[in-house]
């Protein structure tokens, strides 16, 4: 693998993506109002990128872009992977590897999420404090690669703690109500069932995906510190459930991005 990653690294330098300090994984729906704060200076679709997947879901645009905003050099994946695309989870947390490589110091992930809390609504932004990993399989099975990490990564905070706090100081001084809680990631593609949503319940989550904790625990395994936000897209009542609607999950995403790229930019401004 690490030939791999060296090789899509010399790639992008040789694109002009030099010295990024931040990187930011744009999920489900959200990104465009991120986007149009970024100055961009290259902008490269994946399937340009040596050993990069391709992102096949819709809504996910797979471009790597690379800028400025508030005066740090960012690198923004507009579009992810998913295991239930048919991906390894060593393919779909690839490219944090190459962004690790590439020298970030910091990466913000977001991603769309139902909500099982049954005090928020959908709509609300929730900090992701801890996760439950429900994927079957992990991006770390595997020969371990000391020069990647080391073999046994301690998990006992995954989400960076003095992020956790800046961050949480930007919702205050924005005005933002942002929500903090336990993300569970599952496989998909389906929803769940009713069943379903009152076990996820039960474990500890408020929010369910199925996204981010595989490159969460890449970038852990990395000693890369990481910061997420869900945007929760749809309410999980499993005593009132209705049928989900991807259009209305879509649109919910697309309200948030305003709130959620005021939070980001904010952060940024203080990295």
């Amino acid at each position: 693998m690490i030939d791999q990653i060296e090789e899509s690294v010399h790639y992008l330098k040789s694109q002009g993506i030099n010295a990024p300090e931040i990187g930011v994984i744009l999920g489900t729906g959200l990104g465009n109002a991120f986007v149009d704060h970024l100055k961009i200076e290259r902008d490269i679709h994946y399937a340009d990128i040596p050993h990069f997947p391709e992102a096949t879901v819709e809504y996910h645009h797979g471009r790597l872009l690379y800028g400025d905003l508030a005066g740090k050099k960012i690198v923004a994946m507009q579009g992810r992977f998913h295991y239930y695309e048919g991906y390894s989870l060593a393919e779909v947390t690839f490219p944090v590897r190459v962004l690790k490589m590439l020298g970030i110091k910091y990466l913000l992930v977001s991603n769309a999420a139902g909500n099982m809390n049954p005090d928020w609504n959908k709509g609300n932004l929730m900090l992701i404090d801890d996760h439950i990993n429900l994927l079957p399989d992990n991006p770390l099975r595997g020969v371990n690669d000391n020069r990647l990490g080391p073999r046994f990564p301690d998990m006992s905070a995954p989400y960076d703690a003095e992020l956790i706090r800046k961050m949480q100081q930007v919702a205050e001084e924005k005005n933002i109500d942002l929500k903090k809680g336990v993300y569970v990631a599952v496989m998909g593609p389906n929803l769940e069932t009713r069943a379903e949503y009152r076990f996820l319940r039960i474990i500890g989550a408020d929010a369910v995906g199925m996204s981010t904790v595989p490159e969460v625990i890449v970038a852990h395994h990395m000693s890369l510190p990481v910061l997420a936000i869900s945007v929760l897209t749809d309410d999980c009542d499993p005593d009132n459930l209705e049928p989900a609607n991807i259009d209305e999950i879509i649109a919910v995403a697309g309200r948030a991005e305003k709130p959620l790229t005021t939070l980001f930019m904010g952060l940024i401004e203080r990295l």
